[in-house]
């Protein structure tokens, strides 16, 4: 940076690091805020473009493109530096943000989503990068404990601003809900300047090719099985199209590993990381964290708005004590690891927590008192602060410090296909179970004078579950608090399969910060 000395780690001090951290979370929270803030809005937003039976493609299309720039991101962050790939994905996000918020079409919003998840592929796996580049590892976990704070508040906050902006016809001269991505352009433009002036991070200029190869490979293996993962339910799991993602998706995921073997060093996501057995426990635990997350944590917003009728917006709000325990668990974890240098007990206890809390989730009925549900969340929250932050740690010190980049992307990757398969397949699960567990809350068939399209209708809408007679609601209710059980179950299984697994992290001692040459 011009006019600038960048600092080797370790030689910030707490303002400064804090000043520098301020740009990189509101780039994170511009991420997170999106992926909430649309899931709300978004049939209001096909219903005014003319466009419902299209709606998915908006979300698919920035799904797509933020998880598959994710890793090149990282590995191009490793030889060219982070500071112009993180002001690059901020700025490719808020112009895709306006663009959306231009759009006319939802062929046209699909196209924008789609640029604007290229940016947001960069937010993610780059803040905790560049933090790694600045900090200590033993102060690390003590920062990065911000960006799952800010990811949670991002989750409260987002159906609250959906709801909103959703529910205005016109809000200052505009449609409401195009102001669902413009909210997104003041805050970028802020996280611009800020990053742009005060972002300084060490780097060592490195000589390899970039892996167009590996990229290209890498898209043949992750958009089918993206694409499945989105329309599986309403494709059929074994409809032709759905059997052509599988094959098309092998052997992308085939010719990848070739192209990365090929390419060695310059590798997207050098194979030979994989031999380090914290990296490969980390990567795994985090993909399986990342299915009972999202996937089980996905159940609660419908539990609550579903059986509990809450709106959207209380949904988003009784999200908060979830974010409490998030922040509390971050900074413990945070203390202790840099008191005593250890680390690997948190992401182990942590998946424990879920497991449990994905047990006591799947003890609820559809009347238990809503404080309920609350503490439980408080309880995943202190389970994911104390491992999710814990985790990236651990991989990025099992890996050489020139491939910060490359490893901190493999991890967000990884648990972003994690939680996209959890999503999908739980969701799955609960639909296809919805209409028996439906029938045998109601003793075996529908009241009289129910829609005997009914269990067909709750597929696809619930809106009208409050609506339905007292006689038929009941059922309904039961039927699908029951059928999330067995979901609530498959997570906690999976976040103990992940404490098992991340037990075979070998404890590293933390690496301490080296001098690195400026630029």
């Amino acid at each position: 940076m011009t006019g600038t000395t960048e600092q080797a780690p370790g030689q910030l001090g707490h303002r400064q690091i804090l000043t520098v951290l301020s740009g990189l979370l509101l780039g994170l929270f511009l991420a997170a805020l999106d992926q909430n803030i649309v899931s709300v809005a978004i049939v209001p937003i096909a219903n005014s473009l003319n466009g419902f039976d299209q709606q998915a493609w908006a979300t698919t299309a920035y799904l797509i493109t933020a998880t598959i720039s994710t890793p090149l991101y990282g590995k191009l962050a490793d030889i060219y530096g982070r500071r112009p790939l993180y002001l690059l994905a901020i700025g490719i996000f808020v112009l895709g943000s306006a663009a959306c918020a231009c759009a006319a079409t939802m062929h046209q919003l699909a196209a924008f989503r789609a640029f604007q998840g290229l940016g947001a592929g960069g937010l993610m796996s780059l803040a905790f990068t560049i933090i790694a580049d600045l900090v200590p590892a033993r102060e690390r976990v003590r920062y990065q404990g911000y960006n799952t704070t800010v990811f949670g508040i991002a989750t409260v906050l987002g159906p609250v601003l959906g709801g909103f902006f959703a529910t205005h016809d016109t809000l200052l001269g505009l449609t409401g809900w195009r102001w669902v991505f413009l909210v997104n352009v003041p805050i970028g433009i802020v996280a611009l300047v800020v990053v742009s002036k005060v972002l300084t991070t060490p780097h060592r200029p490195q000589r390899h090719r970039i892996d167009w190869f590996g990229a290209v490979a890498l898209a043949f293996a992750v958009v089918p099985l993206l694409l499945v993962a989105e329309q599986g339910r309403s494709w059929g799991w074994s409809s032709p199209r759905a059997l052509l993602c599988y094959v098309v998706g092998a052997a992308g995921t085939a010719l990848f590993i070739l192209v990365e073997r090929r390419m060695r060093d310059a590798a997207l996501i050098p194979l030979r990381l994989f031999r380090n057995r914290t990296f490969s426990a980390g990567i795994a635990g985090g993909l399986l964290i990342g299915i009972a997350m999202f996937g089980g944590l996905a159940m609660l917003p419908q539990y609550l708005q579903v059986v509990q009728g809450l709106s959207p917006t209380m949904a988003g709000l009784m999200m908060l004590p979830m974010v409490i325990g998030i922040t509390l668990g971050s900074q413990v974890a945070g203390r202790v690891t840099r008191m005593t240098g250890r680390y690997k007990v948190f992401p182990v206890v942590g998946s424990v927590l879920v497991g449990i809390g994905g047990l006591c989730f799947a003890q609820l009925a559809h009347d238990s008192p809503l404080w309920l549900p609350l503490g439980i969340g408080g309880l995943v929250g202190i389970g994911l602060g104390t491992s999710l932050q814990t985790l990236i740690i651990a991989i990025q010190n099992a890996a050489p410090r020139a491939d910060m980049g490359a490893s901190t992307a493999a991890a967000t990757f990884f648990r972003q296909i994690g939680g996209t398969l959890g999503v999908a397949v739980f969701l799955t699960v609960l639909f296809s179970l919805l209409p028996a567990r439906i029938l045998a809350a109601a003793g075996g068939a529908l009241p009289a004078g129910a829609d005997p399209a009914l269990l067909d209708v709750l597929r696809s809408d619930t809106s009208g579950i409050a609506a339905l007679p007292e006689a038929v609601r009941t059922p309904v209710l039961i039927g699908f608090t029951e059928a999330m059980h067995p979901v609530f179950y498959t997570a906690a299984a999976v976040a103990f399969l992940a404490a098992l697994i991340l037990l075979l992290l070998d404890e590293i001692p933390l690496r301490e910060p080296e001098p690195v040459e400026p630029l």
